[in-house]
């Protein structure tokens, strides 16, 4: 299935995860906040979010800066 992560086309595997596809990314230690489709997904609840073809995601890690 085809979804779009932060803005970048990519193809997962039909009923990946939201865990999936951070975990593929290998982004599970950075990513602080996800939503898809403009819905946020709590962080205990990334394993049992299914994703569905055209889902749109945005992974969100917090920088401090001053």
């Amino acid at each position: 299935m085809n979804i779009k992560v932060n803005g970048e086309n990519r193809e997962m595997n039909e009923g990946a995860s939201l865990y999936d596809v951070i975990h593929t990314l290998g982004l599970e230690e950075r990513v602080m906040a996800a939503a898809v489709n403009m819905q946020i997904v709590k962080k205990d609840a990334w394993k049992s979010a299914l994703l569905n073809d055209g889902d749109t995601i945005e992974l969100l890690d917090f920088v401090g800066g001053g």
